[in-house]
C-alpha cells in the first residue's frame, strides 16, 4: 500500500504543475460563477440561482478533474509503456488503477471548496454548516464516480482518440445533468437518469431542507458499480497486451 500512496503523491505534485487542469478544472467554473452567481434571478429546481449555480459549477469543476484529465493522463502512459513499466516493479497489480482513482479524490476538493466559497462570499449563499459539508461531500463523491470511467475511457481509447470521447461524455453528462441550466421536459425525464442530476438534486434539496430522496443516493450508487464495471472490464480486457 505504501508503494500505492507514493505514486498517487507524485501524481498529485504533478497535477499541481498542470496549467491545464488548473484552468478546466478550477478557473472555468469559477469564472463561469462570477459571471451568474449574482446576475441571474430566478430559481432553479427550487433555490435561488446563486445556490444552484453553486452546486452545479462545483459539480461541473469535479467532474472535469476527474474524468477529462485521468482519462488523457492514462492513455498517454499506456502509449508510452509506462503502465508496462510500473507491472514489471513490486506494486501490487492494480496499484496504478487505485493511485489514479486516490488522485482524482485529492485532486476534485480545490474546485469545489473554492466555488462553495464563492458561492458563500460572493452570491451570498448563507447554509447552515451541515449544509455545507453535505454538500461538498455528494458532490465529492459524485466526481469520484467518474473517475472511474476515466479509468475505462483511458485503456480502451488512444490517446489521439480518448480526448473527444471523454470530451463527448463530459458534454453530455453536464448538459443531461442539469449543469449548465434547469432542465424541464423531456430533457428533464432523461436527465433524471444522470449521476450529474442526481448530485445536484440532492445538494438542492439539502438547501430547501426537504428529504432526500433515497432513489437519488441509490442512483449514485448504481452509476459508482456501472462505472466501476466498465472500468475492471478494460483493466482486464487490455491485460494481455501491456
Amino acid at each position: 500500500m505504501g508503494g500505492t500512496l507514493a505514486l498517487a503523491r507524485a501524481e498529485v505534485m504533478r497535477l499541481r504543475r498542470n496549467k491545464r487542469y488548473l484552468i478546466f478544472t478550477v478557473g472555468f467554473p469559477v469564472v463561469l460563477y462570477l459571471l451568474l452567481g449574482r446576475q441571474v434571478t430566478g430559481k432553479g429546481y427550487g433555490i435561488t440561482y446563486p445556490a444552484y449555480y453553486m452546486i452545479s459549477l462545483a459539480t461541473f469543476g469535479a467532474f472535469s478533474g476527474a474524468l477529462n484529465g485521468n482519462a488523457q493522463r492514462i492513455s498517454q502512459e499506456m502509449k508510452e509503456g509506462w503502465i508496462r513499466q510500473l507491472r514489471l516493479t513490486s506494486l501490487p497489480a492494480n496499484a496504478y488503477v487505485i493511485s489514479k482513482l486516490l488522485v482524482s479524490m485529492v485532486t476534485t476538493v480545490p474546485s469545489i471548496v473554492i466555488v462553495l466559497l464563492l458561492g458563500r462570499f460572493y452570491g451570498n449563499v448563507h447554509l447552515p454548516a451541515w449544509q455545507w459539508l453535505a454538500i461538498a461531500v455528494t458532490i465529492w463523491f459524485g466526481s469520484t464516480i467518474f473517475a472511474a470511467l476515466a479509468v475505462a475511457l483511458g485503456y480502451k481509447f488512444k490517446p489521439d482518440q480518448v480526448q473527444p470521447v471523454s470530451l463527448l461524455v463530459y458534454f453530455l453528462f453536464a448538459i443531461l445533468g442539469g449543469l449548465w441550466f434547469p432542465l424541464s421536459g423531456f430533457l428533464a425525464k432523461v436527465g433524471e437518469l444522470t449521476p450529474t442530476y442526481d448530485a445536484v438534486k440532492i445538494g438542492s434539496d439539502v438547501i430547501l431542507g426537504a428529504s432526500v430522496s433515497a432513489g437519488l443516493a441509490i442512483g449514485l450508487v448504481v452509476w459508482l458499480g456501472i462505472f466501476v464495471g466498465l472500468a475492471t472490464w478494460a483493466v482486464r480486457a487490455t491485460a494481455e497486451t501491456l
